[in-house]
């Protein structure tokens, strides 16, 4: 691999842009092609972001050829994110995906198999973890002793428009694996079962659930509770939610836009020191073109961050059931078969 890498980006809607800046600032990559269903949207998006001369198209195998692309960043709707990362996978580039990695466990799971057969590196994006308070309140968890207690609150309003407005659980399924994964990295620990109860208020504008409340029982015995609303009009919390961290030796919060703080139970006050490194989808970006130049595997590899669909899935599978649910029941569901057909010829769908 060159000095650059040179990335295909699939998907050219609102987060398709992101990308796009976020490909800019960074000196080690650069666009090598863009592929949409909307090849004019497409042309726009690479002009507006100083890429004019690159391949744009539809088809994604003939892209990635013209382009002479390293990897692939996928950024279509969930609903593609299998067929569009398989396509690349046949094709022979590592892949970083946009979350959640696919909408179900089971379609997940054939992608992981998938890049397992082709040995490349299949990543998912789990922007919020690239952030230097979230790298501070881990520091600061660490000396609260064994934990007990997680708590998150997230409540929002946002009024989106477009497929998350039409979706069953639009909180669970869209935003919750947000936290669901801040969890797991945050306990350094992966969760056993949990019960989850899932409601639309009636001044609700999502179609599905836009509400929920979830316990989670992780296997080192820690508890992380989740309540969240994406229909919380006033005193909103951050994206990243507030936090609250219970150890043996103290407490420790976040409200998810400053720097964390902790307190020991002598009193002892305890601050934040931030580091300088990238964040969100630039830090996602950094670590996927390290991992291409060093071999290293990423903690939000596939295979590693399907624990993190699993736990959306399951929540949503005791909200519907009204029951607890073991999260092995949902990783260990049969995997999605592969057509006969040539997965590398296909197209992508719309992007978000």
């Amino acid at each position: 691999m060159s000095d650059i890498v040179r990335l295909l980006q699939v998907g050219a809607g609102s987060m398709g842009r992101a990308w796009l800046g976020a490909i800019r600032a960074n000196p080690d990559v650069e666009l090598a092609g863009l592929v949409d269903l909307d090849t004019g949207l497409a042309q726009t998006a690479a002009v507006e972001h100083g890429y004019p001369d690159v391949p744009v198209g539809a088809d994604l195998t003939e892209i990635a050829a013209a382009a002479r692309a390293d990897a692939m960043i996928n950024v279509t709707i969930p609903e593609a994110h299998r067929d569009t990362t398989l396509a690349a996978l046949a094709a022979g580039l590592p892949v970083l995906c946009e979350k959640p990695l696919a909408p179900t466990v089971a379609e997940a799971r054939s992608m992981v198999d998938a890049a397992e057969r082709s040995g490349r590196l299949l990543m998912v994006s789990q922007s919020r973890r690239y952030s230097p308070q979230v790298a501070a309140f881990r520091r600061l968890i660490a000396r609260i002793g064994p934990l007990g207690t997680l708590n998150c609150q997230f409540f929002k309003a946002p009024r989106f428009g477009g497929f998350r407005e039409t979706m069953a659980d639009p909180l669970l399924l869209d935003m919750a694996i947000h936290q669901f994964d801040l969890a797991r990295l945050l306990t350094g620990a992966d969760p056993l079962t949990v019960n989850c109860d899932a409601y639309n208020p009636a001044w609700s504008w999502f179609a599905g659930n836009a509400a929920a409340e979830a316990t989670f029982v992780f296997a080192d015995h820690t508890r992380f509770t989740f309540s969240g609303s994406w229909v919380a009009p006033g005193l909103e919390t951050s994206w990243n939610g507030a936090w609250r961290v219970i150890g043996a030796n103290g407490t420790a919060t976040w409200d998810g836009d400053h720097p964390p703080v902790a307190r020991l139970a002598d009193g002892t006050t305890l601050t934040a020191d931030l580091d300088d490194e990238p964040e969100g989808i630039a830090g996602s970006l950094a670590e996927f073109v390290q991992c291409l130049r060093t071999g290293a595997r990423p903690d939000a590899a596939a295979a590693r961050n399907i624990v993190s669909l699993a736990m959306v899935e399951a929540a949503v599978r005791s909200a519907t059931d009204h029951r607890k649910v073991t999260i092995a029941d949902i990783l260990t569901t049969d995997r999605v078969q592969e057509p006969a057909a040539d997965l590398a010829s296909r197209r992508p769908a719309a992007s978000p």
